[in-house]
C-alpha cells in the first residue's frame, strides 16, 4: 500500500512520519487486497490537531477527519475510524 503524507504549513518529522506509517499500514489488513493507495492529511487547526484519512479502494474513496490535542492521537482515532468504516463496507459488497 502507498501511504502519502501531506503537513500542511509545518515540517512533519520523521518520528511522525514513521508513526503514521505504522499506524496506517494496519488499515491494510481489514480490507486485503483491496486497498491501494491512503493519504494522510495534517494540519494545525484553531481546536487543535487535525488528521484527514483518505483510502482509496476500487470504486470508491473513503474519508475521515478527526481533532485532538496531538497529532499522534489524532491518527489513532482517524485509523480506529477507518478500520470499522472498512469492515463495514466490506461486509456491504459481499452480502
Amino acid at each position: 500500500m502507498d501511504i502519502k503524507i501531506n503537513a500542511h504549513k509545518f515540517d512533519a518529522g520523521e518520528k511522525l512520519n514513521a508513526f503514521i506509517e505504522k499506524k496506517v499500514a494496519r488499515v491494510e489488513k481489514f480490507f486485503a487486497g483491496a486497498v491501494n493507495a491512503a493519504e494522510v492529511s495534517l494540519d494545525d487547526v484553531k481546536e487543535g490537531k487535525k488528521a484527514k484519512l483518505q483510502i482509496h479502494i476500487p470504486g470508491e474513496e473513503l474519508v475521515i477527519e478527526r481533532v485532538a490535542d496531538t497529532f499522534e492521537n489524532a491518527i489513532t482515532e482517524c485509523v480506529d475510524a477507518m478500520k470499522e468504516k472498512l469492515t463495514r463496507t466490506k461486509e456491504k459488497r459481499y452480502e
